[in-house]
C-alpha cells in the first residue's frame, strides 16, 4: 500500500492491517459510506422497544424496592440483565471496528455519538445510551444532520440524561398547580453543543425561550418519548428572532430543523469534523468550504465529508492527532490479529479487565465522558505522563495475555502494524529487542502507532 493509504487507515479508520475489501482513497471511502452498514449487519443490536421494555422492568423493580414490595436481590437480577446488554453494546463497538471493511463509518459513528453525548444517571439507564448511537446516529451518518439531530435530541437517552421530564412550563396548568418551573438543560445543549456552538450569536433569552418551547417533552418508561400538553408553556416562543407556535410536537420539530440549518451550525460541525480527523488547528478556509457544502445540500453530511477528504491535507503527512484510548486499544487488537468473534465470546471478566478497565487509566473511562461536550480532542489531554504510562504498560503486557506473543515475529509485526509509516529507527529497535514481548510492546507504545 502507498503511504497515503496507510495514513488513511489510521486517520479515518482503526489502523492496519485493513480488512479485506476495505475502501482506499476519498472516492471509495465515500462510496462505502453511502452504501449499506456492514458493521451493523455483521453484529446487529436489539430493537429499541426491546431495550425500553428491559429498562422499564428495571425501573419498576427499583420502585418496588422503595415501596417494600420487592427485595434488592430481585432488583439486582433485573439490573444484571441491563448491564449485560450494555456490555454487549461495548463488544459490538469493538467487533464492528475490527470486522467492518468500512472503518470510516465506524469512526464517524463514534464521533457523532460523542457529539450527542449521554451518560447514564442511574444504572438502569445505561441500556438506552447505546441505543441512541445505534438508532439515532448510525442511520444518519451519510444522511442529513437535521434528521440525526431530531432523532438524537428526542431520544429517550437524551431526555433522561438532561432530565427533560422535570422541565415544566411556568405558565402551564400543571406548572401553576404544582409550582414547578423550567429545566434548561436540553435547550442549552441543543444550542451550545449540538448546533450553533459555544460563543455563537445567541443570547440567554434564546436558551430560555427554547426551554419553554421544549416543555411538554418527557420520557415514560416502556414508551420512550411522550408529549404532555398540560405541561407545555402556552403561547408562542421566539428563538433567534423566529417565532414558534402551534400544538404538540410540530413547533419543537420546526425549531430543531431551523437550528440545524443555521450557518453557525454549519461552521460548528465542520470545525468539529476537521478537528477530529485532521488537526487540532484546522484551516479556516477548509471549514468555510465544508460549511458551504452543508448549507448547499440541505444539511446532508456526505458532501461535507467529500470536501474534507478532497483537501490536500486529507491523506498527507504529518499525522498530527493523538489516538484516543479506545482507538489505541482497537488498533492494537487489529494489529495483533484478534478477531471480532474472539471479542464477542471473551469471558465477561476478561473482556472488562483487558479492554475496558485499562481505558480509565489512560484517561477515557468507557461510557462516562466528564461532561455533555464529550471527549477532548487535544493531543495534550491524551498524551499525559499517567496516560502514556498506562498505554506503555498495556502494550507490554496485553499481547502475551491475549496469547499473541508466543511465536510472534516482532520484525514482521512492525510492518503489519505500521506499514510504510514504520520509521527505520523503530525497525532497528524492534529487531534488536531482547524478547518478543519487548518487540511487540515497542511497536504498540511507539509514537508512530499512537498518532493518527
Amino acid at each position: 500500500m502507498s503511504e497515503a493509504d496507510d495514513i488513511a487507515a489510521f486517520r479515518y479508520g482503526y489502523g492496519l492491517p485493513l480488512p479485506e475489501g476495505a475502501p482506499r482513497g476519498a472516492a471509495e471511502l465515500l462510496n462505502a459510506l453511502a452504501g449499506p452498514d456492514t458493521g451493523q449487519a455483521l453484529f446487529p443490536a436489539p430493537a429499541t422497544p426491546e431495550l425500553l421494555a428491559l429498562h422499564e422492568t428495571a425501573v419498576k423493580a427499583r420502585a418496588d424496592v422503595r415501596k417494600g414490595t420487592a427485595t434488592r436481590k430481585e432488583f439486582r437480577k433485573h439490573l444484571k440483565r441491563v448491564e449485560r446488554e450494555a456490555e454487549a453494546f461495548s463488544r459490538r463497538t469493538f467487533a464492528r471496528a475490527l470486522a467492518s471493511p468500512d472503518g470510516f463509518r465506524e469512526r464517524l459513528a463514534w464521533f457523532w455519538a460523542d457529539h450527542f453525548t449521554t451518560v447514564a444517571r442511574l444504572r438502569e439507564h445505561v441500556v438506552l445510551t447505546g441505543d441512541l448511537a445505534e438508532r439515532a446516529v448510525r442511520p444518519h451518518l451519510a444522511g442529513r444532520f437535521t434528521d440525526m439531530l431530531l432523532a438524537a435530541d428526542l431520544h429517550p437517552a437524551m431526555l433522561l440524561y438532561l432530565d427533560q421530564s422535570s422541565s415544566i412550563g411556568p405558565g402551564s396548568a400543571f406548572g401553576q398547580r404544582k409550582g414547578r418551573g423550567l429545566n434548561e438543560n436540553l435547550a442549552r445543549e441543543a444550542i451550545e453543543l449540538h448546533t450553533l456552538g459555544v460563543g455563537a450569536g445567541y443570547a440567554q433569552d434564546d436558551v430560555r425561550q427554547l426551554a419553554e418551547l421544549l416543555t411538554g417533552l418527557g420520557f415514560k418508561p416502556g414508551a420512550g418519548l411522550v408529549f404532555y400538553p398540560r405541561r407545555a408553556e402556552p403561547g408562542a416562543e421566539e428563538v433567534l428572532g423566529q417565532s414558534y407556535d402551534g400544538e404538540g410536537m410540530a413547533p419543537v420539530r420546526r425549531v430543531l430543523e431551523d437550528l440545524a440549518h443555521h450557518p453557525e451550525t454549519a461552521r460548528h460541525l465542520s470545525r468539529k469534523l476537521a478537528t477530529h480527523f485532521l488537526t487540532d488547528t484546522p484551516d479556516p478556509d477548509l471549514i468555510e468550504r465544508m460549511a458551504a457544502a452543508y448549507l448547499a445540500h440541505d444539511t446532508a453530511l456526505l458532501p461535507v465529508y467529500e470536501v474534507m477528504l478532497s483537501d490536500p491535507s486529507a491523506f498527507a503527512a504529518p499525522r498530527q492527532k493523538a489516538r484516543q484510548p479506545v482507538e489505541f486499544i482497537i488498533g492494537s487488537l487489529r494489529a495483533l490479529e484478534v478477531t471480532p468473534e474472539q471479542v464477542m465470546t471473551m469471558p465477561a471478566k476478561r473482556f472488562a479487565d483487558l479492554l475496558i478497565a485499562p481505558m480509565r487509566l489512560m484517561g477515557q473511562e468507557w461510557g462516562r465522558p466528564i461532561g455533555p461536550d464529550g471527549w477532548a480532542e487535544e493531543a495534550a489531554v491524551w498524551i499525559t505522563p499517567q496516560g502514556l504510562g498506562a498505554r506503555i504498560a498495556w502494550a507490554m503486557d496485553t499481547p502475551d495475555r491475549l496469547g499473541r506473543a508466543e511465536g510472534a515475529d516482532p520484525r514482521g509485526f512492525v510492518l503489519r502494524a505500521l506499514g510504510s509509516l514504520a520509521p527505520e529507527m523503530l525497525r532497528i529497535a524492534v529487531a534488536r529487542s531482547e524478547s518478543t514481548r519487548d518487540g511487540l510492546g515497542l511497536v504498540l507504545a511507539s509514537p508512530e502507532f499512537n498518532r493518527r
